[in-house]
């Protein structure tokens, strides 16, 4: 006994109080994202787990202060005895007393020594304290409230830093009638003077209050809930199996339950008609009827139409209005009562097997309330399907409006702030912050209301703003009486009103300790006007959106940042150019940003390469990679390398790379390197017409001929990079004058609903079109093969061959003879006459000299002297060696070595490339 109460039951609690040191391990591998399952309590783990996702921080707490706090009268008068002996119980105990509202604030602490009531001080453990979950964080009041039952919460199993020190154990105090938590009592005490016990004395004391709450009934209600009680005792002593003997099962009994409560709560109907499983079928009755004590109801019976045999079986109960309404918000299936005799009712069908049985027994407020429920329970079901389908903020918000409206309002609107659009953190929103309607559901058109895309900076007065700083839902159930609300924009707003709007509610959306924006939910002429009852539907279908547009929000920001960094990475602007004209694409991934690209290279001699490459994968990884191959694909151009080359050298330096060499190290940890690349890479000579392809494993080109002939080159496919050991081999083709090469990565032929071959036959289709331009291409294939958002990220470019002349090429085969340079001069300076190009005849006659001079001292074989006139005047010398020249500084005494460096710096550029036969030393000088 404590305190007159009586000692019912100890539960039982799985956990060792004293293995504090274990629990802060757990706690801080919890917060380092490892599991703890097997560690903490699953109630605790739970709490935690609510608490991370509000975004609480354990070092540091930001409580609200709520003074001048007070309870129902009611409620006192009952809560006041059982309170004075729990304190007198407990006077030589080291342990206070809380009594807290039902949203989990501090109304009054009693009772603790001197020392432990120091250590609440300190922490501010006082009247006026929120201690709800979202606030503080595990404890022995906030968590009550969220676990709807009692808990005992010990040291470390708080989430809150400052809270370890304590044991403490809560329980939630509800009105017996309606089953709404009114209250939480809670004990505290120094975490070393914690028991498990105090669990149990917590919780018969809230037994205690609610049974002195019952004293205070109403006859009626009295009476009403013996009825109940007994119905109870009723059931346990007749209960019968699975389908209650009635050959019904608990589909069909379910079915016949919520008919039978939206009859009851239809004063009007008194007939309804359900069909069953295997072909049965019930007819409903309702009628009214009285209890022994005078209370009214009505009672709900069926004849149903095809059962095996005749038994009458109760199922309803006579209850209160909110009692059943307390009882639906776990089960709708109330006990069996012994109702008065039934009204005979006539037979539907003399021939057909039938079974007559009383549904259910209640009054009208029952039936309703039932209904509102399920309808509640109902929604809130389908919201935490249908919001958060995708992480893109719009729709989000779009689906929590098309979701509340119109089961639980005419209208939603859902306004955001633009950086939340944008991915990014949000500012605090204050009144007068401008924010943009985002999403607006409507059951008609015309409403009145801020449209979408629409910018809205709330005034201090509005029920948005207020809501916004108080963070909580507000309510206004009579908007034309709602001043603040009509100041936003009076004319507006009155117009809204003549089309019936009539009550408001609006909601914070705040997740992880973060307002995002505001929801607001209006009802117009046909629904009943929005209730407190209904603020509770409304904060939770806010916090469901809340949270599913912070994950979209976080998505964002993440997206748009690899794609910024993707970006960058990507070519900007087509390269200066004659050999080929281009158009291309890029279109990120729905799932985020990947590592395909593509590059035009101007290479020497005029000639042009062509890359398409691809990364597997998605995100920064997949974009930084890309962005190492693009420049080393640049670094070896450099070189002037045979496709075939060019790619071994890639593949080398991809294995390299994907066994950790030369990646950052974090943490002692290499990066988890490169799982798989592909590369096309194409060399185009606008002079010969010739293209020479190689690729490592990637989708083969294609070539539109100039007539729309459409073939894809039979190039060996070559092992994706970073394999290792396998040659790449090379393809030459001849291409006409305004062929086009077109080259893509694999998303543009291939997805999940579609294979590569279709793909590919799709591509040809659409590719065979006569003298279209690159830019058109491109087009076409996407909007031929892409849908509006690609599962796989697609890079596409398309290049249109054109042709250096022969009045734009000059070439003199030259005998190994020193007297031909003389002649080599000569030769140049009559064709820059003939192009005009006079004021280059003495630069490019000494480099032209020079570099024949080079090749007949120290190379062998035929020396071809060759002049292109394109974007530059290009002078190239080849010859049989395969031997470089090396530029050098030569000395003061030295007879010679001076050849290249004055080429050097006559010239622009200069380098080598070598050929099957030997080598090629070119020069580019600008033109005038």
């Amino acid at each position: 006994m404590l305190g007159g109460l009586q000692v019912r039951e100890v539960i039982p609690l799985s956990v060792e109080w004293d293995d504090i040191g274990g629990l802060v391990d757990a706690h801080e591998r919890f917060l380092a994202g490892a599991r703890v399952d097997s560690d903490v309590r699953g109630s605790v783990l739970d709490s935690w787990k609510r608490c991370r996702s509000a975004g609480l921080e354990p070092h540091r707490l930001l409580v609200p202060y709520a003074p001048d706090l007070a309870l129902d009268d009611r409620f006192l008068r009952a809560a006041e005895p059982v309170l004075r002996n729990l304190t007198a119980s407990l006077s030589g105990m080291s342990t206070t007393i809380a009594l807290c509202d039902a949203q989990g604030r501090m109304v009054q602490r009693l009772g603790g020594d001197r020392r432990l009531r120091t250590h609440l001080d300190e922490v501010n453990f006082a009247p006026g304290f929120d201690a709800s979950e979202p606030v503080v964080g595990t404890n022995g009041v906030g968590t009550a409230l969220a676990d709807r039952g009692p808990v005992y919460v010990a040291g470390r199993e708080h989430f809150a830093d400052c809270l370890q020190p304590f044991a403490c154990a809560g329980a939630p105090v509800r009105n017996p009638f309606s089953g709404r938590v009114e209250a939480v009592l809670d004990l505290t005490c120094l975490r070393d003077d914690g028991d498990p016990l105090m669990l149990r004395l917590v919780r018969e004391a809230a037994l205690g209050i609610e049974a002195r709450l019952l004293e205070q009934a109403t006859e009626r209600e009295r009476a009403l809930l013996a009825a109940y009680r007994r119905a109870g005792r009723g059931e346990q002593e007749h209960r019968g199996g699975p389908d209650d003997g009635s050959g019904l099962g608990r589909i069909d009994l379910a079915v016949l339950r919520e008919r039978a409560e939206a009859l009851i709560a239809a004063p009007h109907r008194t007939l309804d008609e359900v069909t069953l499983s295997r072909g049965r079928t019930a007819t409903l009755l309702r009628r009214e009827v009285r209890g022994a004590s005078g209370e009214a109801g009505a009672v709900v019976e069926a004849r149903i139409v095809g059962v095996p045999e005749l038994r009458q079986i109760g199922l309803g109960a006579l209850a209160t209005t909110a009692e059943v309404k307390s009882a639906s918000a776990s089960t709708l299936l109330v006990p069996p009562v012994r109702p008065p005799a039934p009204a005979p009712i006539e037979p539907l069908d003399s021939g057909a097997t039938t079974q007559d049985r009383l549904l259910l027994l209640g009054d009208p407020g029952v039936g309703r309330l039932a209904v509102l429920a399920r309808r509640r329970l109902e929604l809130l079901h389908e919201a935490g399907i249908r919001i958060g389908t995708t992480l893109d903020v719009t729709r989000t918000a779009e689906e929590l409006a098309e979701v509340a409206v119109p089961r639980f309002a005419d209208f939603a609107a859902v306004d955001l702030p633009d950086p939340v659009l944008r991915g990014e953190e949000p500012e605090p929103l204050r009144p007068g912050v401008p924010l943009r309607r985002v999403a607006l559901g409507t059951v008609r058109e015309e409403s009145h209301l801020y449209g979408v895309g629409d910018q809205v900076s709330y005034v201090p007065s509005t029920p948005q703003a207020r809501s916004l700083e108080s963070g909580r839902a507000v309510l206004e159930p009579v908007l034309a009486e709602a001043g603040g609300w009509l100041a936003q924009d009076p004319a507006r707003l009155e117009r809204v009103l003549t089309v019936g709007i009539h009550s408001l509610i609006t909601v914070p959306l705040r997740a992880r300790g973060t307002t995002l924006g505001v929801v607001s939910f209006y009802r117009s002429q046909k629904p009943a006007p929005f209730e407190e009852d209904d603020l509770s539907l409304a904060q939770e279908l806010a916090g469901r959106a809340a949270i599913c547009i912070d994950n979209a929000r976080r998505y964002t920001r993440e997206h748009n940042t690899a794609l910024a960094l993707q970006r960058s990475l990507l070519p900007r602007g087509r390269p200066e150019q004659s050999a080929v004209e281009v158009a291309y694409r890029y279109l990120p991934a729905q799932a985020g940003v990947g590592g395909d690209w593509f590059d035009v290279i101007p290479l020497s001699g005029a000639r042009v390469a062509l890359v398409v490459g691809d990364v597997v994968g998605h995100g920064l990884h997949a974009a930084a990679t890309m962005g190492r191959l693009r420049t080393a694909v640049h670094n070896f151009c450099s070189l002037d390398l045979p496709p075939d080359e060019l790619l071994t050298h890639l593949d080398d330096l991809v294995g390299r790379l994907d066994r950790g060499e030369g990646w950052a190290v974090e943490n002692g940890h290499a990066d988890s390197g490169i799982v798989g690349a592909t590369c096309l890479y194409a060399v185009y000579d606008p002079v010969s017409r010739r293209c020479t392809l190689s690729r490592a494993g990637h989708p083969l080109p294609a070539v539109v001929a100039p007539d729309g002939t459409v073939e894809f080159v039979d190039l060996p496919a070559g092992a994706p990079l970073g394999l290792g050991g396998m040659p790449f081999e090379t393809v030459e083709l001849e291409l006409a004058e305004g062929s086009q090469l077109v080259l893509y990565t694999d998303g543009l032929v291939e997805d999940r609903n579609r294979d590569i071959d279709s793909g590919l036959d799709r591509l040809r289709t659409v590719l065979a079109a006569v003298d279209r331009p690159p830019e058109e291409t491109c087009e076409a294939v996407l909007d031929a093969l892409l849908p509006v958002r690609p599962s796989d990220d697609v890079a596409l470019l398309v290049a249109r061959t054109r042709a250096l002349g022969p009045d734009r090429v000059a070439q003199w085969d030259l005998p190994s003879d020193p007297a031909v340079v003389s002649r080599s001069r000569a030769a140049v300076t009559a064709q820059l006459a003939a192009w005009g190009l006079d004021d280059l005849s003495f630069t490019v006659e000494l480099v032209a000299s020079e570099l024949v001079t080079n090749a007949i001292r120290h190379a062998t074989g035929p020396v071809q002297l060759r002049l292109l006139r394109d974007r530059a005047l290009i002078c190239e010398v080849s010859d049989g060696s395969g031997t470089s020249p090396r530029l050098r500084r030569a000395r003061t005494e030295d007879e010679g070595g001076r050849g290249l460096f004055l080429v050097a710096q006559l010239t622009e550029r200069w380098g080598t490339r070598y050929t099957p036969e030997g080598k090629i030393i070119w020069t580019e000088l600008p033109l005038p």
